[in-house]
Parts: C-alpha cells; structure tokens; sequence
C-alpha cells in the first residue's frame, strides 16, 4: 500500500468511514430499492461498520472490549472478523453469511467479497499468517483464500475455489486447489460469473485427442473403431454437442 493511500486512511473520520460503507451497497448491488433496507438486509455492511468500531478499540488497547463487541456482532450478521484484521474503504461484503476473516488479513479498497468466503491462516505463527487482497478483487461465494498469500489487483477468484498461492493482478483462479489462469478480466465485479470451465475444456481435449488416435489406427493398420462400435461414437458426438451448447455468448 502506498504512502498516499496510507494517509488517506489516517485523515478519514470514524464517521467518515462509516456513512461511505453505507453507500457502497448502492454500487455493488442492484436489488437495493429505498435506503430503509440497508437497516435489515444488509448484515454484511453492519458486519463492516461493526468492524470499524471494534478495529479502533483493538488498536487502541481495548482488546477485550473489540472481542466483545465482535462476539456480539458476529450473532446477527454471521460472520466473523477479527478485530485486529485491516479493511479498507469501500469493501462489500455482499449477504454476508458465513464469512471469516483472520487477525493478521489485509484487505484492501473496493473489493467485493461474496457468502461463505474464507481468509484463513494455514499456520500456528504469531506473524502474517493470513491472506492480503489487494485492490478491486473479487471474491465468490464459498472461496477459500488459505494462508500468507497475495491476491493481485482486479483479479476474480471462482466461487469454491481454494486458493493457496500467490495470484497475480488482472487475473482468475479457480478450482480446488485453484489454478491460475492469466486473462484481461472485465471492468464490473458482477462478471465474477464469467470463468473458464476448466474440466469441460480438459474433457474436450481428451475426446478430440482419443479421436485423433482413431483415425490414425484406421489409417496405418486398417483398423476402424468408429464402424465397430457406432453407439460409442455417438455418445461422442453427443457430448460435445452438449458441451458447445453451454458456451457462453
């Protein structure tokens, strides 16, 4: 994080911080209608307020009193942040339900993170032993990001995914363990539904690759597996007619 940034989050007011995180749900989430609903369906922006009351009272030496206070919210939000966790300006944290979020986590700007998502510690050291999420991530619901990791800026991790090592920025992970895959992402944090099929793809290749071996056998020994056995043939055509009509516009 830089200086600037650093500054910037010493000059805002406690106040400051926590009218801004009531507004955030206006610009992550097109079901809100009037402002009356941020009071009762909104638990993960209390979760946040309530994080930013029990996080000044943790650093200023009232550990006991933010554990309280975050044992208390943790009861009508369900979720679990602890206090000496870092959150930046502008995070959502959309439904909110089941959401942890370890001691040592940074968690920059503007990122959006979804129910059930995980920011855990593989490790019994004192240190940094959970995740920093840098700026403008996205994080599905069910993610597990695990130990002292970097999630790189504008990166999307796939819903279920377990994250394990570093991500690059402008990135996707998915999968379990995830794994990387290096592309342009969207500018809109709703597309975190945009993500490469990987097993589809794995499978796809696998059949192309067994048909190529079959032409090749018909061609140098004569041998045609495709006459010997028409069904399996077209289960094969079948499959990927089936994969193709998922592909995405």
């Amino acid at each position: 994080m830089t200086n600037d940034e650093t500054n910037n989050k010493e000059t805002i007011s406690l106040w400051q911080q926590i009218k801004e995180d009531f507004s955030v749900p206006k610009l992550n989430d097109p079901a809100l209608d009037s402002n009356l609903e941020l009071f009762f369906n909104y638990p993960g922006v209390w979760a946040i307020v309530n994080h930013r009351i029990a996080n000044r009272l943790y650093n200023s030496g009232w550990k006991r009193l933010a554990r309280a206070l975050v044992g208390i919210g943790s009861i009508f939000t369900k979720t679990d942040i602890h206090p000496a966790a870092t959150i930046g300006r502008r995070v959502f944290i959309d439904h909110a339900i089941g959401v942890v979020i370890g001691a040592t986590a940074i968690v920059e700007d503007d990122v959006l993170i979804y129910q059930g998502v995980t920011l855990g510690g593989v490790s019994l050291n004192k240190g940094k032993r959970h995740p920093t999420i840098k700026s403008n991530v996205v994080i599905g619901s069910g993610a597990k990001i695990l130990g002292n990791i970097t999630i790189g800026q504008n990166s999307k991790i796939g819903a279920n995914s377990v994250v394990v090592c570093d991500v690059p920025e402008n990135s996707t992970a998915v999968g379990v363990p995830a794994k990387i895959i290096k592309r342009d992402n969207k500018n809109c944090k709703l597309a975190h539904g945009d993500l490469p099929d990987i097993n589809k793809e794995m499978f796809k290749y696998l059949l192309e690759r067994i048909h190529v071996l079959e032409v090749a056998l018909k061609e140098e020994d004569g041998i045609d597996v495709s006459e010997k056995d028409e069904k399996l043939e077209a289960d094969y055509n079948n499959f990927i007619e089936a994969m193709n009509s998922i592909k995405k516009n």
